[in-house]
């Protein structure tokens, strides 16, 4: 009784310690960022997407030489505020700033590594 009652405390300690590397693994890779920056171009899709973990994903034309095709730059935000600023958005021509975040562990969180952080309208030429 005394032996199987300390292994079960081992494996419960054991389980979590894991369980709180994972979350602070998650927590680290969530507040800093690999990179930041800005990108230009034209909002074209931006929706709440998901079965179980709803998530805001966008993506952008990103504007180039005129005649180039233009490149896509797929989004996620995670901020209820810049969300409702993007729904606006939608086919205007905008600056958006980020932060890449790499290895977060799932999708519960956006479905890319990009998360969006401001949003300015831009004038269209």
């Amino acid at each position: 009784m005394i032996i199987a009652k300390r292994v079960t405390l081992y494996f419960s300690g054991l389980l979590l310690a894991a369980l709180l590397l994972f979350a602070a693994y998650v927590w680290i890779m969530l507040h800093l960022s690999y990179s930041d920056g800005e990108r230009a171009g034209y909002l074209q899709k931006f929706s709440s997407r998901g079965w179980v973990c709803k998530t805001w994903e966008g993506e952008m034309l990103l504007t180039s030489m005129p005649g180039a095709i233009p490149e896509k730059f797929e989004f996620s935000v995670r901020d209820e505020a810049v969300a409702q600023q993007l729904m606006a958005a939608t086919g205007k021509r905008v600056l958006l700033t980020y932060a890449q975040h790499k290895g977060i562990p799932t999708q519960c969180f956006g479905e890319t590594e990009y998360y969006i952080t401001k949003v300015q309208i831009q004038p269209t030429p």
